[in-house]
């Protein structure tokens, strides 16, 4: 059976196809994996796994315009948003190399009497599920930790993008990793829920939506393993009375935008104070009528397809739900008539609680805007989700921003921003966003075993 397959998006036609790996294939690469954890990688030294983590980085710069084709190709993504998915992943990858050691060294506790000190110590095989959006980037924020920690990792990508999948694991390869440090996986659901039960397998990581979340953390926590999970997000962009909409339009349209709206951190529900919010509404949809939609490899283009025809119906089904239950579709929404899966970006308003899309998340570009009244019901507005990932509040007074951030119940707040990944600071959520943390200190200290060592 073919599961994982190249399907253009920008024209909709078959271009590679891979057989599933076998059970025993599967068995003999986790044990491949867990001798080279157990024999050689978990010994080597902070230095020694950072040279392997740095000249997979340097690849990556090097051969930029190669990597960032594959995304293009794969899931649509235009070019110049590929390359900087590159750039993160590389510098994701060269920022553990460089404070792994700091982040993991043994801390010493504060004891009158006697003495005891925290290692963090490697656990194992770190099994991850990664999805299409960021097909690079998803990798190296658990990639990067994991592999510095002393961790090897096994992966199971998402299957419309197996060439990004098979060029990931090619890049460790060059770079001089031992076979089983880093191993690509491609394997159904089930034969995912049969490796997560194996013991050799330590933890899991799952980056996707809230079913699949659902799932792994079960099969996880049946195990008796540590997981983390990174959900789905409606992140609340919160516009204040006082804002400035010539900095906060262009970061709206943008955020929301990026990569054709298929971002779980994207703002997607626009709450914008009532005395602003025909204004704003104007100004954003007169930037959307400015995108140039087509190949994404074309450097004139702003926006290309999205990443599959699944992932177009499932929009475009969700606005029609919307309209139908009283929203009002301002402009765009619809499929546009070329080959390929192109979507007109679209604003919804209008929508009430009683509305499917209310609480749903939106994996596509339409923004939803609502008026509010003040800060108060912002927040309320805000909260009133099952998802806890992101969020941003945008005022001329950074005080007051502080306030609402503070009060918004979610892993993330912007103030003046939208949010944007660093390898320094930390990702992940809260409810049905999620839990765990990627990047910065808090994503080396997910799978280690921090080891208390007292002597009396």
């Amino acid at each position: 059976m073919t599961v994982y397959r190249t399907i253009n998006p920008t024209t909709g036609q078959l271009e590679k196809s891979y057989d599933l790996h076998g059970q025993a294939e599967v068995a003999q690469r986790l044990q491949v994996a867990h001798t080279t954890w157990l024999d050689d990688w978990k010994l080597r030294s902070f230095e020694q796994r950072a040279d392997i983590l740095n000249r997979a980085a340097d690849i990556l710069r090097r051969d930029k315009e190669r990597f960032a084709r594959l995304i293009s190709v794969e899931m649509g993504k235009v070019f110049a948003e590929a390359l900087w998915e590159v750039g993160i992943s590389a510098d994701i990858l060269a920022y553990y190399a460089k404070e792994a050691a700091r982040i993991l060294a043994p801390r010493r506790l504060d004891r009158s009497e006697n003495e005891a000190f925290v290692l963090c110590q490697p656990l194992g095989v770190i099994y991850c599920i990664e999805p299409w959006n960021f097909p690079y980037y998803q990798l190296a924020r658990v990639v990067g930790p994991n592999l510095m920690a002393g961790n090897v990792v096994m992966v199971k990508h998402a299957p419309g993008v197996p060439q990004c999948a098979e060029a990931f694991e090619q890049l460790f390869h060059e770079a001089g990793a031992p076979r089983g440090t880093y191993t690509n996986l491609f394997i159904t659901n089930d034969q995912s829920a049969d490796l997560i039960a194996q013991p050799e397998v330590r933890g899991v990581a799952l980056t996707g939506s809230e079913r699949a979340g659902k799932a792994v953390a079960g099969q996880a926590g049946s195990a008796i393993k540590k997981s983390t999970m990174e959900l789905g997000g409606s992140d609340a962009f919160i516009v204040l009375d006082d804002a400035d909409l010539d900095k906060v339009v262009p970061l709206a349209v943008a955020g929301r935008m990026t990569n054709n709206g298929q971002v779980c951190a994207a703002p997607k529900r626009m709450i914008v104070h009532h005395t602003l919010v025909e204004e704003f509404t104007e100004r954003f949809a007169q930037a959307l009528g400015a995108f140039r939609y087509g190949d994404p490899l074309d450097g004139e283009v702003t926006h290309g397809p999205m990443s599959s025809e699944d992932a177009l119906n499932r929009t475009l089904s969700q606005v029609e739900t919307a309209v139908a239950h009283g929203a009002t579709l301002l402009t765009g929404g619809q499929r546009i008539d070329r080959p390929g899966f192109y979507m007109k970006a679209g604003i919804l308003t209008g929508v009430t609680k009683d509305n499917p899309i209310f609480y749903e998340e939106v994996f596509g570009p339409i923004a939803i805007i609502y008026p509010v009244s003040g800060e108060d019901e912002a927040i309320r507005l805000a909260n009133d989700s099952p998802y806890g990932l992101g969020g941003s509040v945008h005022t001329r007074d950074i005080e007051r921003g502080r306030s609402v951030a503070e009060r918004i119940e979610t892993g993330m707040v912007y103030i003046n921003g939208v949010t944007k990944s660093y390898p320094d600071v930390p990702f992940g959520g809260v409810g049905n966003s999620g839990y765990g943390r990627e990047l910065a200190d808090f994503g080396l200290h997910e799978f280690v075993n921090h080891k208390l060592v007292y002597i009396s």
